[in-house]
Order: C-alpha cells, then structure tokens, then sequence
C-alpha cells in the first residue's frame, strides 16, 4: 500500500500512512440500514452505498474520537433524563 512512496518520508510516517489508507478503503458499518456498505467520498464525507444517505465525519475514520466521546455524553444524559 505504502510503496508507492519508495524509501521516502521515513518508515513511521509510512506506517501512519499505511493505518489510514487501510481504513479509508475499508468498508464501514452504517447504523440505519445495518449492512457494511459505507464508502469515503471527499474530505470528511462518507456515503452508505445501500440506504443512500450521506454522513459527516473526520476525514481519515468515519467517527473521530471527539465525536465518540460526545454521543457517549449525550447517551448518559438523555438515560440520566429518563430516570
């Protein structure tokens, strides 16, 4: 995947490369349909191929870390609401 770019930009900045281009290319799972059918399209644009429909994420995972962590937060408060 990395060879393209030769003994160029160091070995660990390869490696990195190499996570994030496993990832983009890689099918994701789409929470409304239930199926493996979401694809990168532009930056930060990731398309579910079967339910059509269209989500914002980061531009290299399709949930980022800080988007994780504010469903989770929403998740507790709204359960923390119903109680």
């Amino acid at each position: 995947i990395t060879g393209k770019y030769g003994t160029r930009y160091g070995a660990n900045l390869r490696r990195r490369v190499k996570k994030h281009e496993i990832s983009k290319a890689a099918k994701h799972f789409c929470h409304f349909c239930a199926k493996f059918k979401i694809k990168k399209g532009p930056i930060g644009i990731w398309h579910c191929k079967h339910c059509v429909r269209t989500f914002a994420g980061g531009a290299w995972t399709l949930n980022t870390a800080n988007s994780t962590t504010v469903r989770s937060t929403i998740r507790r408060l709204r359960e923390l609401q119903e109680v």
